[in-house]
């Protein structure tokens, strides 16, 4: 068996601009740091009090979906602010937050098989959220991620695919090229929904926590406007500096009638320059 490729890098090098590379190109970035110590005491001190259930596959993969109006800090968290600040240059755009959920798995745990969340025409698993064309799922790490406790897995710029292999409905055990990505506790990993990924087993001797938030731009919304609608009594609820994000997810700017020659066209779009994975 060909020993699998681990992506351990310094991630803390990198620049916004090669972040956004690895984004959009390789479709995952590490962004470390994100979490500072107390910070990840105090989502524990909560995560451990949730009720969680075990996934059909495996009762040492424990979740709980929807947390976002758990309160505390677990809901602040949509809003955290070095976060939503790269969001906001990354995207050039109104910040949608889509969903929100919380995993642990537990020593024993199988792994997650290689898989897309995003998903053109919809599914029973992730609705029409999945048909959003542009979406990022950030992957907050309450435990440090070894190679033996459940690390990250993606096969790099698989979401770029026109081969039938990368119809993202389809679903792989494993893959000769996939990647394994570690990183400390209170570290973050973005992905493009449409990439490839999942995790690897934990043949360690500890749970692993993970809070994961997907947020995207107006711009890009589901092909059918049926997403659930927040409730308003529970949105009404929440701290200002969250509650902006919970806007309409069925949200999209789009024209079908538009024309080839549009009255006032830009002749300067900087979010789509060949320059931009050189920003600093």
């Amino acid at each position: 068996m060909t020993k699998v490729k681990v992506d351990d890098r310094d991630w803390s090098k990198l620049s916004f601009g090669q972040h956004v590379y690895q984004l959009e190109v390789e479709g995952y970035t590490v962004v470390p740091d994100l979490l500072s110590t107390e910070h990840l005491d105090r989502l524990r001190a909560q995560t451990t009090q949730l009720d969680t259930f075990g996934v059909d596959y495996s009762e040492k993969q424990q979740v709980r979906p929807k947390v976002h109006f758990a309160g505390g800090e677990v809901t602040d968290l949509i809003a955290h602010p070095p976060t939503i600040q790269f969001l906001e240059r990354l995207f050039g755009d109104e910040i949608v937050f889509m969903s929100y959920a919380y995993a642990r798995s537990e020593p024993g745990h199988p792994g997650i098989s290689l898989h897309t969340d995003g998903q053109p025409y919809g599914s029973k698993i992730f609705g029409y959220e999945g048909s959003c064309p542009c979406m990022v799922r950030v992957l907050y790490y309450l435990q440090e991620l070894t190679e033996e406790v459940s690390p990250f897995r993606v096969i790099p710029r698989s979401h770029l695919v026109m081969h039938a292999h990368g119809n993202p409905y389809v679903r792989y055990e494993s893959h000769p090229e996939e990647v394994m990505v570690t990183a400390p506790a209170g570290s973050a990993v973005l992905i493009n929904h449409r990439v490839f990924h999942g995790n690897f087993p934990n043949v360690g001797d500890y749970a692993r926590e993970l809070l994961a938030i997907a947020y995207r731009p107006a711009w890009a919304g589901p092909v059918e406007e049926e997403v659930e609608q927040w409730p308003a009594e529970d949105v009404a609820n929440l701290p200002p500096e969250v509650k902006k994000y919970f806007i309409d997810r069925n949200v999209r700017k789009w024209e079908y009638g538009g024309g080839n020659k549009p009255a006032n066209m830009a002749s300067e779009a900087p979010g789509i320059n060949p320059s931009r994975w050189e920003l600093a």
